[in-house]
């Protein structure tokens, strides 16, 4: 099992926690990662985007000249993909990217990039994270006494003061136990979670 100091607000430390490896110190499978990053990343697409075709767009019924004899190449419409103001060519039309992937394997990508941040120290251990008030200059004093560069903040539950205080950080996120992702586990440089929620983590995805 791996150990990790823990830590108060003020960047001390206050004590250790043993990490189970049934999450914390799995094989790191690389695969399971880039599947779940794409399927974030594809689900996040709205898909709208839409042109149209030849047979959309306005006008261009009747043939702009005769067949032969103009010397110039045979034409049927102005609205043909050639001409300016014409269709587009297989035009993109509304669809879904968005995929499904195996509950077994969207698992060990969470799983395996838990690990990634424990063998790395990227792993953050806070006693609590609770603040009076919603005040960002709070929030980034907390962030400055752990060193934090980016990092996603995880909590057991919802805690509106400290959401609020970070809204305004761009290079900070909150995220509870159930939402978090890997995508934005990798995108952020330290994963910062409260002892209530590693616990919490530990019972959930054992």
């Amino acid at each position: 099992m791996a150990t990790v100091a823990i830590k108060n607000i003020r960047g001390e430390s206050v004590g250790n926690m043993e990490l189970s490896d049934a999450i914390f110190g799995v094989e790191i499978n690389k695969h399971a990662v880039h599947m779940a990053v794409i399927q974030y990343l594809a689900n996040r697409r709205q898909g709208n985007k839409s042109s149209k075709t030849r047979a959309e767009v306005r006008g261009g019924g009747r043939k702009p000249w005769r067949q032969k004899g103009t010397g110039r190449a045979r034409q049927g419409s102005t609205r043909s993909p050639q001409w300016t103001g014409g269709g587009v060519v297989f035009a993109p039309k509304p669809r879904d990217f968005s995929f499904k992937l195996n509950k077994k394997l969207k698992r060990l990508a969470l799983k395996s990039v838990l690990t990634d941040k424990v063998q790395n120290e990227k792993l953050v251990i806070l006693d609590s994270l609770e603040l009076s008030e919603i005040k960002t200059k709070a929030m980034a004093g907390v962030c400055t006494s752990l060193s934090l560069d980016t990092a996603l903040i995880v909590m057991d539950g919802s805690n509106d003061n400290v959401v609020a205080s970070a809204r305004n950080i761009p290079s900070i996120k909150t995220a509870g136990v159930n939402t978090i992702n890997v995508y934005d586990i990798l995108h952020y440089d330290s994963l910062v979670v409260t002892k209530a929620a590693i616990e919490k983590m530990q019972e959930v995805y054992a």
